[in-house]
């Protein structure tokens, strides 16, 4: 990988881990079109790891309320949100690292990231309407709700569709962001909430990561493996991005609708799909 190629997946990684547009699908979309061939799990995970820095600088003010006060119901939550992911990565580890490696479920996970980005806003302006009893029941006809009318099924269902979202092409703030929405919650909440997951999820996968390393005492470095420099232009890129794509992105949720993002995904989508039945030539 070179320096170039680094720097761009990183730019890459910081503005789309927090767009509801999917950064690991983007990710693998990008080591494809550029041929990257080396073990690029160091790259992915030190990415992620500049991003976690950018998340914790924007959040910072909610992150020290939550470390001052832990006995606090918004702390349960992020734990209820976190198991779901947690099991299906202890689980589905081997599926998950396949769908990595091929990128064989790109074209339809984008698509489905669109399909929970149309339907999240469709069901989120209807508002205080009556629709059917389904309906209502998934997102109840009432008022946005701010964080002290939380509950516990409201992180449940947003840890859901998180673990749903750890595979490539489905957005993970995508998913955590609908969910939240569908639920009824505050946009502005939605966002943050979305972004507090986003913490033990990069650190769930660092941790994992190094565990792995410290068991097999495979190399991260060296030769058929990415350089050391490549490595930290692609962190230090993702971190500066990361900071003004997490204040976009919460002004974005806050003021506007999501449904262009899922019209960016769902042409991304209809396109990798396209190369990846016929045109072949990336996949």
């Amino acid at each position: 990988m070179s320096i170039f190629e680094a720097l761009i997946l990183g730019i890459v990684q910081g503005i789309t881990e927090f767009l509801p547009v999917s950064s690991s699908g983007h990710l693998v979309l990008f080591q494809r079109i550029f041929g990257i061939t080396e073990p690029a799990m160091v790259f992915n995970i030190a990415v992620h790891v500049g991003t976690l820095v950018a998340v914790l600088a924007v959040l910072r003010r909610d992150i020290w309320n939550l470390l001052i006060r832990i006995a606090q119901p918004l702390t349960l939550y992020v734990i209820i949100g976190t198991i779901p992911l947690v099991l299906v990565a202890l689980f589905f580890r081997d599926l998950i690292e396949k769908a990595f490696a091929t990128g064989a479920t790109l074209g339809f996970a984008f698509l489905v990231t669109s399909a929970l980005l149309i339907a999240s806003d469709r069901l989120y302006r209807r508002g205080g309407k009556k629709s059917n009893a389904f309906l209502d029941k998934l997102a109840p006809p009432t008022p946005p709700r701010m964080q002290s009318e939380m509950m516990w099924k409201d992180a449940l269902f947003i840890g859901v569709l998180q673990a749903v979202a750890i595979i490539p092409g489905i957005s993970r703030s995508g998913a955590t962001i609908s969910a939240a929405l569908t639920r009824r919650l505050d946009r502005d909440f939605a966002a943050r909430f979305s972004f507090l997951l986003s913490i033990p999820t990069i650190l769930g996968g660092v941790v994992l990561y190094l565990n792995e390393f410290a068991a097999t005492g495979a190399a991260p470095t060296g030769e058929g493996y990415i350089g050391l420099l490549p490595i930290l232009v692609g962190s230090i890129s993702a971190c500066i991005v990361g900071f003004f794509s997490v204040r976009f992105t919460i002004k974005m949720v806050r003021e506007r609708s999501l449904v262009g993002f899922a019209v960016y995904t769902g042409i991304l989508g209809t396109l990798v799909l396209v190369d990846q039945f016929g045109a072949n030539f990336f996949f």
